[in-house]
């Protein structure tokens, strides 16, 4: 399993393997058979490097050899040394438990993410891209995948943005709500996902060769202070310079993805906007008709910016962190892992952490202490381990540092000014179990806009509720569609 994942996919025409059409955006476009990590160099050596950690954490560990042996029979293990991909993947799975395991995603919490590719298209800026705080990327790009057909208008668009750790690829992560009849309609609008600016799935990054080349020094650490502005505003480049987009029906995300639909709103949901349009009677238009932003607020709150800098702490303790210097081939993976164990607590929620755990133990002695193994802490390292065959800490650090940048009302006059020449329909989204965005933040987002509406997802999920909770989610998407032009 461990080795498929470094192997680079071949891309191919959906038409040539029978896939449907709503996976080749107008009929025509590229998309890959994924890989787990994607077709991108940098993660495929990124992962490659990762086999070896893994195989020294897990198999040196007695219990995972005992689970393999359990398994494959002592002589299985002895007379096939070679097969070591079945090795380290028993090694990462023994982790959890051999059946009903609290870590692995079957008898854990539910995973958020399906299959993670840097597969898609690919755009780049035409000029040096200047970001908010006046730094410049050369030759920037954009990975981004389409799904449906652009209609004569090109106006039946529909964005949808990720979270922090998702990519382009919307069917492996909301893929319930993609397809023919369903919120994401492929056969009425023409959807555009695109990966976050600073991310590791295809678009410009800190895993990115320098100006666009492929080879030479990569950015790493000293990848430029990207906003959650700078990232929405080369998006709308990409839609109306690009891929020639007259004007987007509504702009959809969950948490950091709801952060860049309310900024979509701010940037390009005015008829004063640079990016607005004329509508049919030549009359200026805003180019983002509605938005949805779920579970977010209008900026990053104390609490949320704390829950990101104790994560930023983890990787910083890591030794591999070298006093800020850290390389991206020998990465501060650790301290990534245990990152990754903060943001899985601040995801959900004390009741689903307990109806779905309790004080459930793997071995009943120790009963406590150091060595006693409760099913909680088997799930929370297994989430920790398998975070590092998808991303790197560099690339985690620079973007929990973007989102920690949105604030609606930066250099607008505050957040009720910024908002409050927005006229388009908003629905704003909101988990009554989420403990990190709390619902009071979208009932104050919604107040925010004019046009704004506000709709409660009831989950035990917590934040993740966005991404779990599809049902709910589809039915206000839907609604809300059918209700606005």
């Amino acid at each position: 399993m461990l080795r498929s994942l470094c192997q680079s996919s071949r891309p191919f025409l959906a038409h040539q393997r029978g896939v449907p059409s709503i996976f080749t955006g107008g009929g025509n476009r590229v998309f890959t058979n994924g890989s787990g990590i994607g077709s991108d160099s940098s993660m495929i050596a990124a992962n490659d490097r990762l086999i070896p950690l893994l195989l020294d954490s897990f198999v040196s560990s007695t219990r995972a050899l005992s689970t393999m042996i359990q398994r494959c029979g002592s002589s299985s293990v002895a007379m096939q040394p070679k097969n070591s991909t079945m090795i380290k993947d028993m090694a990462l799975r023994s982790l959890s438990s051999s059946d009903t395991a609290a870590g692995d995603d079957r008898g854990g919490m539910d995973d958020e993410y399906g299959e993670m590719t840097a597969d898609g298209n690919t755009y780049v800026h035409p000029v040096p891209f200047v970001l908010e705080n006046g730094d410049e990327i050369q030759d920037v790009q954009l990975r981004y995948m389409t799904y449906g057909t652009l209609n004569e208008k090109k106006d039946n668009v529909l964005v949808v943005c990720h979270a922090l750790t998702g990519n382009a690829s919307l069917h492996s992560w909301w893929g319930d709500l993609l397809g023919p009849g369903l919120a994401f309609d492929t056969e009425k609008y023409f959807i555009v996902c695109s990966n976050i600016l600073g991310s590791c799935y295809g678009s410009t990054g800190p895993a990115s060769f320098k100006n666009g080349t492929k080879r030479g020094e990569k950015y790493g650490i000293s990848f430029p202070d990207v906003s959650v502005q700078d990232t929405v505003r080369l998006q709308l480049h990409m839609l109306r310079d690009d891929l020639k987009v007259n004007s987007i029906k509504c702009v959809i995300g969950g948490s950091f993805g709801g952060m860049q639909a309310v900024e979509y709103a701010a940037q390009a949901g005015k008829i004063d906007s640079p990016f607005a349009v004329d509508d049919t009677q030549g009359r200026a238009a805003p180019f983002v008709r509605s938005v949805i932003p779920i579970a977010c607020g209008a900026a990053h709150t104390a609490w949320q910016i704390a829950m990101s800098e104790v994560q930023r702490q983890a990787i910083y303790m890591d030794p591999k962190w070298n006093n800020g210097a850290p390389s991206m081939e020998d990465p501060p993976r650790n301290g990534l892992s245990v990152a990754r164990q903060i943001g899985m607590i601040s995801y959900r929620t004390p009741g689903g952490y307990q109806s779905k755990f309790g004080r459930n133990v793997r071995e009943p002695e120790p009963a406590y202490g150091s060595k006693a193994k409760w099913e909680v802490k088997s799930y929370l390292e297994y989430q920790g381990y398998k975070f590092l065959s998808r991303f790197d800490p560099i690339t985690y650090l620079k973007l929990t540092e973007q989102m920690d940048t949105h604030d609606v009302g930066r250099n607008r006059g505050g957040t009720a000014q910024a908002l409050s020449s927005v006229k388009i329909p908003a629905l704003v989204l909101g988990i009554d179990s989420d403990i990190l965005y709390p619902i009071k933040e979208q009932e104050e987002l919604a107040e925010l806009f004019p046009n704004g509406e506000l709709g409660i997802i009831h989950s035990d999920a917590g934040h993740d509720g966005f991404l779990l909770e599809q049902d709910q989610v589809a039915a206000y998407i839907t609604e809300f569609l059918g209700s606005h032009d």
